[in-house]
């Protein structure tokens, strides 16, 4: 059962980060240059960790469970910012995408220190 819901759960951040993407426009604060940035880190760190939890239960060896992560939000931020250029009031960027990489990076990251150091499993 858990299994379904760690893959129900990225499927449905998938969906969510989809559908934010498909809107004109999104009602964020302006609190600084580049604070998109920001949010792209945050929101792709988020999906690392359901990467990660999604995928563990296909896969036992770390450093390959890590990179089949990194790899999936890259590729999935790569598609979203694709999508982005065909909607109306949004805009393409790979610096975006750099972004998402990295937030998955860092998530990605910090759950393989973590289960090295046996505090989540």
């Amino acid at each position: 059962m858990v299994r379904v819901v760690d893959f129900l759960a990225l499927l449905l951040y998938c969906a969510l980060i989809y559908w934010l993407s498909d809107q004109q426009t999104l009602p964020t604060p302006d609190l600084f240059d580049s604070e998109d940035k920001l949010i792209h880190f945050g929101a792709y760190f988020v999906m690392g960790l359901f990467a990660w939890r999604s995928f563990k239960h296909l896969i036992s060896m770390p450093i390959i469970l890590a990179l089949l992560s990194i790899v999936f939000c890259s590729l999935y931020g790569a598609s979203d910012e694709w999508h982005q250029s065909f909607v109306i009031g949004r805009v393409s960027d790979a610096v975006d995408w750099l972004a998402d990489t990295s937030g998955a990076i860092v998530g990605v990251f910090l759950l393989h220190k973590l289960r090295k150091s046996r505090q989540f499993q």
